[in-house]
């Protein structure tokens, strides 16, 4: 199994997120091959919890332009982790 911490890149803080966070769903970044037992896998074993339920969306680049010169965005994948009611809750604001 490769490292948890390949497979969970960061936490995503939006004001959707931190609205769902009081039903103890947690929302991250996370590497776009990953399926959804490595990511169960991996959020068990950092951060010592119980794992109830994952939704996954990859969600494609957008296209962005500089003047005549485009691009686009790197594509992700996020994943919506829901953790069981007797688990405690994820710190992400622990030193503010």
């Amino acid at each position: 199994m490769k490292d948890p911490r390949d497979i969970i890149k960061r936490p995503v803080i939006t004001e959707h997120s931190a609205d769902q966070m009081a039903d103890k769903k947690y929302t991250f970044e996370v590497n776009p091959k990953a399926n959804k037992t490595q990511i169960k896998d991996a959020v068990e074993l950092i951060f010592d919890v119980k794992v109830v339920k994952i939704n996954t969306s990859n969600i494609k680049g957008k296209l962005k332009r500089m003047g005549r010169h485009s691009g686009y965005r790197p594509d992700r994948k996020k994943a919506v982790v829901q953790l069981s009611e007797d688990s405690k809750e994820l710190d992400f604001f622990e030193s503010v």
